[in-house]
This record gives C-alpha cells, structure tokens and sequence, in this order.
C-alpha cells in the first residue's frame, strides 16, 4: 500500500512539478523566514532538505549555510529544482534523488535537516521522523513545516478529506500533538512549535492539482455544506464564488538530536 502511495505521488508530483516552483504557497511566504529564524543557520553547516519540491526551502538556507543536498523522490521535480536553484547562480546546492522513508545518507551526517509542505504525502511519517533524526549529527536540528490538522476529529476529518478529494497523493496530516509525539518517539527534543495559516485562491488551488469541473463542484459542496465548527477552521470567504478563498494551517515543529 505504501509503494502505491508513493508511486501515486510520483506521477502526480512529475505531472504538476513545474507548478510547484511556481507556486506562491512554495515559493513565498513569511514561513521561509520564520524557518531561517528558528533555525539559526551556521556557516560550516551540512544540511539536507528532504522532499524539496521546487527547491524553496534549500535556496533559502544555501546562503548561509557550506552546503544543501537537495532531495526528491520524484526525478522530473528534482530537475525543476535543480534548473530553479541553478538558475540563479547558486553553487552550494547539491540534488539526490531520495525516498524520505528511506534516506540515502550515513548517521549522523547533517547539522540541519528540513521538510516544508510534504510530510502531509508520506505513507509511514512516523518513519520519515525516525530516518531524519537518525541522519543528524547529535546536537542537530530537524526543522519541519506542513498542514496540520485540528485537535477537533469532526474538523480535521473534514479537513483532511478537502485536501485528499483536491490530490489522491496526499495521504494524511496530523495534530500538532501528534507531531509531537512523533518527535519525541524518535528521542528528538521538541524545542519550538507555531501554527500559522495561508490563505488560498480556492480556484488557483484546486487547477494546481489538474481537479475537473466534477470535482471542483465537489468541494465547494464539501465546504458549503460543512458545519460550522469546520467554516470556522477553513475561514471560506466569498464561496461559490469564482473569487472563493479559504486558509489552511500550517504547523513548523523544530526538534533537537
């Protein structure tokens, strides 16, 4: 069932790659700086950001650190990273096609290892957290971003379905406790944790995943139709409108070897 999962997000992520360097979610955000903040990169540092998509997250890092391995599961979205990254004159940035299950690299071989915005397709997260912290040196930092889902089952259920009608790939999102569990399961020390939202063209949003007309109508009657407990998560402004947005939160947990 996982290596269905994962050669499903691979076909997609190949189909849509070149979106997602694109992609202002990606792309922008005041997230990258919090990551920067949080993190307090260091000049001799090794680090590897795991499920790089566009490759936002590595180009963010590779000024201040000696050098990025960028890795992806999906070869034609690691080529649009590398052509992103590459094309803007950076030299410190390095591409390994890798799973995030399954790390490619030797213990304790990274100062900072980073994720934003993929745990969310992982079939086993669990063991993406596990393979993290055993890649980083002691005293390392793994610092994670991604959709995190409320505490509340009706909402996160609700939630999580919006999220998996838009792109089968996805897989499952999490609590933030249940991040947290995961973290110190893996004899990681939790030393920071924030939620943040981002706000969606709800159009935009749903095309980015090549979602039809069927299914379109399909979440806007999901959203609509939600009680109000989930509106109030989802915050829907101007829905059934072609103007239609909506939020979803973010959680960046950062967790020390």
């Amino acid at each position: 069932m996982a290596n269905d999962s994962k050669k499903l997000s691979k076909e997609r992520f190949a189909q849509h790659a070149a979106g997602y360097v694109t992609s202002t979610t990606h792309a922008k955000g005041a997230d990258l700086d919090r990551l920067l903040d949080i993190a307090q990169p260091q000049a001799d540092w090794h680090t590897l950001d795991i499920a790089t998509g566009g490759g936002h997250t590595a180009l963010k890092f590779a000024p201040y650190v000696a050098h990025v391995i960028a890795s992806d599961i999906t070869p034609q979205m690691l080529e649009k990273a590398r052509d992103h990254i590459i094309g803007q004159g950076v030299e410190n940035v390095s591409f390994k096609e890798a799973d995030a299950e399954n790390l490619p690299f030797e213990d304790e071989t990274f100062d900072l290892v980073t994720c934003r915005i993929a745990p969310h397709h992982f079939p086993d997260a669990a063991k993406f957290v596990r393979e993290a912290a055993r890649v980083l040196k002691p005293g390392g930092l793994f610092l994670m971003q991604d959709q995190v889902l409320s505490e509340d089952g009706e909402v996160a259920q609700v939630a999580d379905g919006f999220e998996k009608l838009r792109d089968p790939s996805h897989n499952y999102a999490f609590s933030q406790s249940a991040w947290v569990a995961m973290f110190e399961a893996a004899d990681l020390t939790v030393e920071h944790t924030e939620q943040l939202t981002k706000r969606h063209d709800f159009l935009n949003w749903a095309q980015m995943q090549g979602c039809t007309d069927e299914t379109i109508t399909e979440l806007i009657k999901m959203l609509g139709e939600s009680s109000d407990v989930v509106k109030a998560w989802m915050q829907p402004e101007a829905w059934g409108t072609p103007q239609a947005t909506f939020v979803n939160h973010h959680l960046i947990i950062a967790g020390r070897k």
